[in-house]
């Protein structure tokens, strides 16, 4: 009798005190709207090919198109992959953990790196790490960026307390600070002359972002609210910051600007009945310490979503039965849609009219 009185007060002791990563804070959600209305379900990307990385790579998460027409995409091993027609074909071995892609106006690729900040690619053996702290502290989690014409570059870190690297991976990171709700997300402003400086703060995991076709203004998703803001560049609203798109029926992963004042955003997962317990912080700990059985983690139900610059939604394309995985980005690029994934061995391709 004894030791089943030890036992279970070590089990409780545990349950109670034993120390975590994560030091939830309380938030209470609106309810998820749903696949309904604007998000009806459909099944537009059964129709997609899936191209497979080489090796069976996995982690394509985003793709640029440089001024060439060449597009490129990257592996969760650091290798820059060029595609050509329908294999990728390996460009360079860059290392660390590229996750957003986009092209400069110099010809460049630029890379937000999670492990290394922000980089700068020209062809095999140019990469260059332009920003890796603000003010002598390290950028530890970039994820997403976009560059002005004028080479600003703008880029999310998802979160300040949480490195990816030593947390073993993205996905770990991502889940706990979204299961915590701490807001140490932050988008930052790198100028041509090098200087770096943060732009918005407050953010439950930063993630894609996206200027504006006349670089007035910038998007920024904040996947562990399941929103978009606005943050005003010009005019006599600059520095501003508004709610954009509230309450999305996911939560929000890259954001890709077409040119044309559209832009696609990628859902990784739909909203999970665990946001329930998001008011009880006490609760919360205590399910992390049960371990990764009981956690949350992303489902596998792709979504695409494009919106004009009002934040109307002009369509959806869905993938219900979660074949691609985790979906993150979406872009069009000649004549084709590329949907690109987390943690997948492929990308998805369909043709599409803008």
């Amino acid at each position: 009798m004894r030791i089943v009185l030890a036992l279970l007060a070590t089990a409780l002791g545990y349950l109670l005190f034993w120390p975590v990563p994560v030091d939830p804070v309380a938030y209470d959600p609106p309810a998820a709207p749903g696949f309904t209305g604007a998000y009806a379900e459909n099944r537009a990307l059964d129709a997609a090919e899936l191209i497979t990385l080489p090796d069976g790579e996995a982690g394509p998460e985003d793709l640029a198109e440089l001024a060439d027409g060449a597009v490129y995409t990257t592996s969760l091993s650091g290798n820059l992959y060029r595609i050509d027609g329908a294999e990728p074909v390996l460009a360079d071995r860059l290392g660390g953990r590229p996750l957003g892609l986009k092209a400069g106006p110099d010809g460049a690729l630029y890379i937000a790196d999670s492990f290394r900040g922000i980089l700068r690619w020209s062809g095999p053996g140019t990469l260059k790490v332009l920003a890796d702290s603000i003010n002598g502290t390290p950028i530890i989690y970039a994820n997403q960026l976009d560059v002005a014409q004028d080479g600003t570059v703008y880029f999310s870190n998802s979160s300040d307390r949480f490195d990816p690297e030593t947390m073993g991976g993205t996905k770990p990171t991502s889940i706990l600070t979204i299961w915590e709700q701490s807001d140490s997300g932050y988008v930052a402003r790198l100028a041509p002359d090098g200087s770096v400086e943060k732009l918005a703060t407050g953010f439950v995991y930063t993630n894609g972002i996206a200027l504006s076709p006349d670089e007035d203004f910038l998007l920024i998703n904040e996947t562990g609210r399941a929103r978009i803001h606005r943050f005003w560049l010009t005019g006599d609203r600059a520095g501003q910051q508004e709610v954009f798109l509230d309450n999305l029926p996911g939560y929000p992963d890259n954001l890709e600007g077409q040119g044309d004042g559209t832009y696609w955003l990628a859902f990784a997962s739909p909203r999970l009945p665990s946001e329930k317990l998001m008011p009880y912080p006490f609760l919360r700990k205590l399910i992390w310490r049960l371990g990764p059985i009981v956690r949350p983690a992303p489902v596998h139900r792709g979504m695409l979503m494009q919106f004009d610059g009002q934040g109307k939604t002009l369509r959806t394309l869905q993938d219900p039965d979660g074949r691609l995985g985790v979906t993150t980005g979406g872009k069009l690029a000649g004549g084709q849609l590329y949907v690109m994934t987390l943690d997948s061995p492929w990308f998805a391709r369909l043709p599409l009219q803008p």
